[in-house]
């Protein structure tokens, strides 16, 4: 099967697809909005604190597991536990995780092809009305857009690893990166911009508290693709020649620029276009800021631009979000095909076919689920909040099964792996990385802290998603 399988044909290739897999729409919107509500200065302090001492070693995992077994998380977790049915069993979960995902992010991928279509024809004004919203997601019209997202998506992963996910996370990588870059220079020259590049900038560590602490960690885990077997999955796709370390820290660093260099557009944009504004009163939901805040934003800025300029603004932004969110579905989309290719020895096209319908049959489902169908609108109830079927995904795949992959990575990585092969294939390559700090670091932390952090995580977020209470109580 060996020959079915992919691999990147450089350093920089899996650096931008990997990259191109952790940024996305929580990078560039959901970011934003937390650190907006939750402290500013003081939580971006706190998620890069969280990103270099937590995140990053469970990335180095993941990815060395992948490339250890050269293998999708089932393969991996079976091959390097002596072939245990248990640890395949849940490696599982890190396929069915991603999978669920990318219902999720198709839903979100289509909505905003919409919006980039809307705001280029001439109806920002109707997109900035309350009731846009939700009339535009309970459109019919929403099939159509369906099917040329699905046909972009599924074109990339036909061309394979070296022909389609990297020539693709090549272009859209770069062009992501510009059109940020420009819309941040525009936003910083508006009045009123600097209060919210102060908020950004400048800590004020009284605000850190419990929800901070917890906001935190788990946007900082969600944004670098932690648990959702993508860092295995590309980890098996990388040479084993490369340095792991080097090149982990490429990505992670990476993903955290494209968060911080949101946030210097989204926080300066909204102290400008609302000055005076109370933060708190923001929506937390990334999903209601992009499709219900925004367009309210770019339609202010017509007494500065006029109609048209605020229509092409809002157009480029969408664009920026599209390109964002594209990547990482592209990507999500590759662990259960890779699981299909090295467990069940189909053939890559076969794959994809059956990822294409079975998936796209969930989404067409989720997609009706806001407004369209009753009984998949209300789903179902817990913490005393109805829920529809893309609620459920979310709240299911996103808040709950994600730190609790990661808890199980550690754990197998500190007891399960023999711990000396662990270490050697982190090093691989890297003469020095055996008698750094990083490896004794990375050595002692995934068998004790960060897997007792993340169980914690784990076990509040199932306690306030279902039960609504906080299980750490300050």
């Amino acid at each position: 099967m060996s020959g079915l399988r992919g691999e990147f044909s450089s350093r920089l290739g899996f650096i931008l697809a990997t990259a191109g897999s952790a940024v996305g729409i929580g990078n560039l919107v959901a970011f934003p909005v937390v650190a907006t509500k939750y402290g500013g200065g003081a939580f971006l302090v706190i998620y890069i604190a969280f990103v270099v001492l937590i995140c990053f070693p469970v990335m180095l995992a993941e990815i060395a597991m992948g490339r250890a077994a050269k293998k999708n998380p089932v393969g991996a977790f079976y091959t390097l536990s002596g072939e245990s049915k248990f640890w395949s069993r849940l490696g599982g979960l890190a396929i069915l995780t991603p999978f669920m995902i990318s219902v999720f992010y198709s839903v979100i991928t289509i909505w905003i092809m919409m919006y980039i279509v809307q705001s280029a024809i001439g109806n920002l004004d109707r997109l900035a009305e309350p009731a846009a919203f939700g009339e535009i997601v309970a459109s019919p019209m929403l099939f159509v857009y369906f099917i040329l997202t699905m046909s972009i998506v599924f074109t990339i992963l036909a061309g394979g690893v070296k022909d389609g996910i990297e020539k693709a996370a090549k272009i859209l990588m770069p062009t992501l990166m510009i059109m940020l870059i420009a819309l941040v220079l525009f936003v910083l020259t508006l009045d009123n911009a600097v209060e919210g590049l102060r908020y950004y900038l400048i800590p004020d560590f009284s605000r850190i508290d419990s929800t901070v602490l917890r906001s935190a960690l788990n946007q900082a885990f969600f944004s670098l693709s932690l648990g959702m077997g993508i860092l295995i999955t590309y980890g098996s796709y990388f040479n084993k020649e490369e340095k792991i370390v080097n090149t982990t820290g490429m990505v992670a660093l990476m993903d955290t620029s494209v968060a911080f260099i949101a946030g210097l557009l989204i926080l300066p944009a909204i102290f400008a276009m609302n000055p005076g504004v109370d933060v708190q009163t923001l929506s937390e939901s990334s999903v209601s800021l992009i499709f219900s805040y925004l367009p309210q934003l770019f339609l202010e800025m017509e007494s500065l631009l006029g109609y048209v300029g605020a229509s092409f603004v809002a157009t480029f932004f969408f664009v920026l979000v599209f390109f964002a969110a594209m990547t990482s579905l592209v990507s999500i989309s590759e662990i259960p095909i890779a699981w299909m290719v090295d467990e069940k020895q189909f053939s890559r096209r076969k794959a994809i076919a059956i990822m294409a319908l079975v998936g796209g049959a969930l989404t067409v489902l989720a997609s009706m689920s806001l407004g369209m169908v009753g009984w998949l609108s209300s789903m179902l109830n817990y913490g005393g909040i109805n829920k529809s079927l893309f609620d459920v995904i979310y709240d299911l795949f996103f808040d709950t099964i994600l730190p609790l992959i990661g808890f199980i990575v550690c754990i197998f990585c500190s007891y399960r792996w023999k711990r000396s092969d662990f270490m050697r294939e982190i090093g691989q390559g890297d003469d020095k990385y055996a008698s750094s700090l990083l490896a004794s670091y990375v050595n002692l932390s995934l068998g004790t802290f960060i897997p007792l952090i993340l169980l914690l995580v784990f076990a509040n977020n199932v306690a306030q998603i279902y039960f609504g209470f906080n299980l750490l109580g300050f």
